[in-house]
């Protein structure tokens, strides 16, 4: 079963939030997934859950360095409780110079700190649905008060699905030892990377699991540049070269441009930044890099170029949400076929 999630854009904002999850599940996505950047994702996940009844909805990802792991947990029961088992939890870590300067918050060792965040939250869940005595003692993180009144107390849903973002080794590893799922960035979503790095190493981390555990849910990120005409494609193709070009001016996204000979091109964007060249950096960034990163098609194309892409690797990808209301139908007959070629395939 191939899963089609839709991703929120990132300015959007609580007032909009609700007719776009209400959209969004009458289009026949399986879920959304909501942005923690301009807007909070706790507050945005709680307004799409609000406004549908099957939409699954999780944060894609939630910076969690800066919120405690109680508040986080806190917030989250109740999300799950509200809408019945419909919410999940996706966390990341940002970067140093965004949890130190924009948070004023404490940067912890990415994969070490990350490693203690879920077995906190895997704690406090279970203190939460069975009453017996808060005792997580590590590194980074302790809890071990939890007084009756403070606790909620168990819900009708199972516990909280906790995903991870996940681009490094150890992230990667930690993925299959201890998390649900993970979200694959949209720099490391190609098939290539997906099958030689990605994976193996996850099963690494799968391999010491604790026994029991369903292995985790792949998410592909993927940008996919659709629409009802081949103008339509062509203009979002552009719309994704910009946006790669200057995530790829980042060195911590060079993984993927390394694995193919191309770090080159990181390099080049890099120091289109620094000499404030921004509108160059699209230049870069070739149709063949391009198409490496980017699924492209019309809506009656996406089932053969998706599923031929990623069918039996992945459970789960994002296909963008029309921009026009208009183009609803043409999305919602797309996600239809791709389902039954998945299914087929």
């Amino acid at each position: 079963m191939l899963e089609i999630f839709a991703s929120t854009p990132e300015n959007m904002n609580l007032a909009d939030i609700g007719p776009f999850a209400q959209r969004v599940e009458a289009m026949g996505y399986d879920g959304l997934f909501v942005s923690d950047a301009i807007h909070d994702g706790l507050l945005l996940a709680c307004q799409a859950l609000s406004a549908t009844t099957k939409l699954k909805v999780g944060t894609s990802v939630l910076i969690v360095f800066p919120r405690s792991p109680m508040n986080v947990a806190l917030a989250c029961w109740d999300l799950q409780k509200m809408s019945g088992g419909r919410f999940e939890l996706g966390m990341g870590t940002q970067i140093k110079q965004n949890i130190e300067d924009r948070y004023s918050a404490r940067w912890l060792p990415p994969a070490a700190g990350m490693r203690e965040y879920v077995g906190s939250l895997r704690a406090i869940f279970r203190a939460f649905r069975t009453g017996e005595r808060l005792n997580y003692e590590g590194e980074h993180y302790k809890f071990t008060r939890l007084q009756p009144f403070f606790n909620p107390g168990p819900i009708d849903a199972p516990d909280v699905p906790i995903m991870l973002g996940a681009v490094g080794p150890k992230m990667l590893e930690l993925v299959g030892q201890t998390a649900d799922g993970i979200h694959t960035h949209p720099t490391n979503t190609s098939v290539r990377y997906l099958k030689e790095v990605i994976l193996p190493q996850i099963a690494v981390g799968t391999a010491k699991r604790e026994p029991g555990r369903a292995k985790p849910l792949i998410t592909a990120s993927q940008f996919v540049a659709t629409g009802p005409d081949d103008a339509t494609v062509a203009s979002e193709r552009e719309r994704f070269r910009d946006m790669l070009a200057f995530l790829f001016s980042t060195p911590a996204y060079w993984a993927s441009l390394e694995l193919f000979g191309w770090q080159h091109l990181g390099e080049a964007l890099l120091a289109l930044t620094r000499e404030g060249r921004w509108k160059d950096m699209p230049a870069v960034f070739t149709d063949e890099v391009l198409d490496t990163f980017v699924v492209s098609g019309r809506y009656d194309e996406l089932p053969e170029r998706i599923v031929s892409r990623f069918g039996g690797l992945v459970d789960r990808i994002t296909l963008t949400v029309p921009n026009d209301p208009a183009n609803d139908a043409g999305i919602a007959a797309a996600i239809t076929a791709i389902r039954k070629r998945a299914a087929n395939a």
